[in-house]
């Protein structure tokens, strides 16, 4: 059992992982750099001297941390922190395949949308994707309503789907808007150098090539899970 885990969510959770790198690269990745430009010509508009600082602050920490470059090092740091995350999904869909394995491979794209709701559409709903040089509220704030809204997301289909009893259908819908009702933490301004139509357009691609990993992560994970059950 645990072998036929482990090797379901290495293989999905790789394929999945290249099938996000690469929708990134062409879609998400250059709306990024776009906001960069509008990040990095920030200073250059200030005082000179407060120019000067700022620069000063930046060298400071450039020597201290490094950072991938444009190109192949930024694309390789992306495809090793996907493949970590997809494969740590696909762990959990393959143990919640051994507790109720999936009829058709179809019905892993129900687990992968379920996935795709429970960790990135319920907490961007109040966390939506952001560009650089977009204010931001606490960060631990952020952190502890994201994984509130995510455990309330997962407990509340279970409910909804699962459960028999129409009071525990009713918990299930609460559960999922009580996250919403209480409210994300938003920073005291909403400030953001990059122009409102492209945070649109990130927040689309972002929600989008999600959607698309959540897909085939399920239906990939499921097709393999099967599989080496009948093997």
């Amino acid at each position: 059992m645990i072998t036929r885990i482990a090797r379901t969510a290495g293989f999905s959770g790789l394929l999945a992982a290249l099938l996000l790198t690469l929708l990134q690269s062409f879609w998400v990745a250059p709306l990024i750099l776009q906001a960069e430009t509008y990040e990095s010509a920030a200073p250059a508009a200030s005082h000179p001297a407060e120019g000067e600082a700022v620069a000063a602050h930046e060298h400071e920490h450039s020597a201290e941390a490094w950072e991938p470059e444009d190109g192949w090092q930024r694309v390789l740091s992306t495809t090793g922190g996907n493949l970590v995350v997809a494969v740590g999904f696909a762990l959990i869909l393959a143990a919640l395949y051994s507790l109720r394995a999936p009829g058709r491979v179809s019905s892993g794209a129900w687990w992968g949308l379920a996935g795709f709701a429970v960790f990135c559409l319920a907490p961007t709903l109040g966390l939506p994707p952001e560009l650089p040089g977009t204010a931001a509220a606490d960060l631990g704030l952020r952190q502890n309503w994201w994984v509130g809204t995510a455990a309330a997301t997962a407990v509340g289909l279970v409910l909804l789907v699962f459960a028999r009893h129409w009071l525990l259908k009713v918990l299930g819908a609460v559960l999922l808007v009580i996250p919403h009702v209480i409210g994300a933490p938003q920073p005291e301004v909403h400030e953001s150098l990059a122009p409102a139509a492209l945070q649109t357009q990130f927040k689309i691609a972002s929600w989008l090539t999600n959607a698309a990993f959540w897909l085939a992560l399920g239906l990939l994970s499921a097709w393999l899970y099967r599989r080496s059950s009948d093997a």
